[in-house]
């Protein structure tokens, strides 16, 4: 499994429905299929970047699928691994929701959000709330997110905050650190708006 390559941008191929990225490591070019939105991140033709990966083989071919961040890549194989959700679907929810926005929506349950993607039906959108959430879950208890923080953190908020941030790459740590601080705020713990604690999180992350 290839997790990232490094090399020199030597094209970017725009179809109707997919953007091809030629990416040259060590004298071999490699055609990468990225998110459209990944684009506007990549520097220009020549210049060195970084592309994680996930590698599908077939029986006719093997596919390079790139992402700006880890943490898309892994919620792209998230997704694929939902009954009904291909690779196109899989980037198709990405590049149009953003990571930020599709993981609230999964673990927030907001099918409305998540059927805003073309192809993604009321059954489909039902279903990637369902079943990744019980990952995300799954995912938050792997990580040791199972005690509670601080007084001033209500129990579901707190859940809710991090299953995202973990889904978004930041590590058990760091999501640890940002609740326990945000706790102290004694205006945003009278809060009971869970996008309130993930904004200031996030914020607090960034410094």
């Amino acid at each position: 499994m290839i997790s990232y390559l490094k090399g020199t941008v030597a094209d970017i191929a725009k179809g109707s429905n997919r953007v091809i990225l030629t990416l040259e490591v060590n004298q071999i070019g490699y055609e990468i299929q990225i998110l459209p939105r990944v684009t506007g991140q990549l520097p220009a033709s020549g210049e060195v970047a970084q592309i994680f990966t996930h590698q599908q083989v077939k029986e006719d071919q093997i596919v390079l699928y790139g992402f700006g961040s880890a943490a898309e890549r892994d919620l792209f194989r998230q997704l694929t691994s939902v009954s009904g959700v291909g690779a196109q679907l899989a980037i198709a929810l990405l590049d149009t929701l953003g990571l930020q926005d599709l993981v609230q929506a999964i673990v927030g349950g907001n099918t409305r959000i998540l059927a805003k993607t073309p192809g993604v039906g009321t059954k489909t959108a039902e279903r990637l709330a369902l079943e990744l959430k019980s990952k995300l879950s799954e995912w938050r208890q792997q990580a040791g997110l199972t005690t509670s923080v601080a007084a001033g953190v209500p129990p579901a908020i707190q859940e809710e905050v991090e299953m995202i941030l973990l889904a978004m790459g930041y590590t058990a740590a760091e999501v640890l650190q940002a609740l326990q601080t945000l706790s102290q705020d004694s205006t945003l713990s009278a809060k009971g708006n869970a996008d309130d604690w993930i904004r200031e999180a996030i914020a607090y992350l960034s410094r």
